[in-house]
């Protein structure tokens, strides 16, 4: 009987490794697995590569596992924000990486690691530092540089309902960066709060298949 409903939060982060790079789904606050980061700081795991959609807001979730010291690099679209002081002081101070990627690139690089591409051309970023020394091409008379997969070794995300299929609905805005992350990831662990019965989610609104999820952690009982 296929069940992916995790024992505890505690058994679903467990095994995520030093050096791993972990995808964490959110915009700001929305959609942010405020939860299994918490669990992920109390497990102890360090030198991570975080994937997310910014560097941390205030002294919370994402910010309170920067705090910790144990993030070697964050790969990001907006690493500076209002309520980004955990992550400029550690910037600053040298102990911590950036590797800054424009939203749209972020989006597909993991999209086509879910999907199996190798690697692909966007025009996002020709000219600019944000090129570095990749291959640049022209196509069709515009400039075009190449980008590579993002993928993770844990993706970190959070869903609305499940059941214990893995398959996954959203609510909202907090969907953004759920599904591809939950392809892009070799262990995909989901927040969730509510678990239902098979056949209780409509096959129509399912956006993220239960193939793409190994754990799932139910916030309510």
């Amino acid at each position: 009987m296929i069940n992916k409903i995790a024992p505890s939060i505690e058994s679903a982060v467990a095994d995520i490794r030093d050096g791993s790079t972990v995808l964490v789904g959110g915009f700001g606050n929305a959609g942010m697995p405020f939860a299994l980061i918490d669990a992920l700081i109390a497990q102890g795991a360090k030198d991570l590569v975080i994937v997310s959609n910014n560097a941390g807001n205030a002294d919370h979730g994402l910010a309170a596992l920067l705090k910790t010291g144990r993030v070697r690099k964050v790969v990001c679209s907006f690493p500076r924000q209002v309520d980004s002081w955990v992550f400029d002081s550690l910037y600053h101070a040298g102990k911590i990486e950036l590797e800054l990627v424009p939203q749209g690139n972020l989006a597909e690089r993991m999209r086509a690691a879910g999907a199996g591409i190798g690697a692909f051309f966007c025009p996002t970023g020709v000219g600019t530092e944000l090129a570095g020394d990749r291959e640049t091409r022209e196509i069709n008379g515009r400039m075009y540089v190449l980008e590579y997969p993002i993928r993770g070794d844990v993706a970190l995300i959070k869903a609305h309902r499940a059941d214990r299929w893995g398959n996954l609905v959203y609510r909202k805005t907090a969907r953004n960066f759920g599904p591809i992350m939950a392809m892009a990831a070799a262990t995909t662990i989901v927040e969730v709060d509510e678990v239902v019965e098979l056949g209780a989610l409509d096959p129509e609104n399912i956006v993220t298949p239960g193939i793409y999820v190994q754990r799932v952690v139910p916030m309510t009982a």
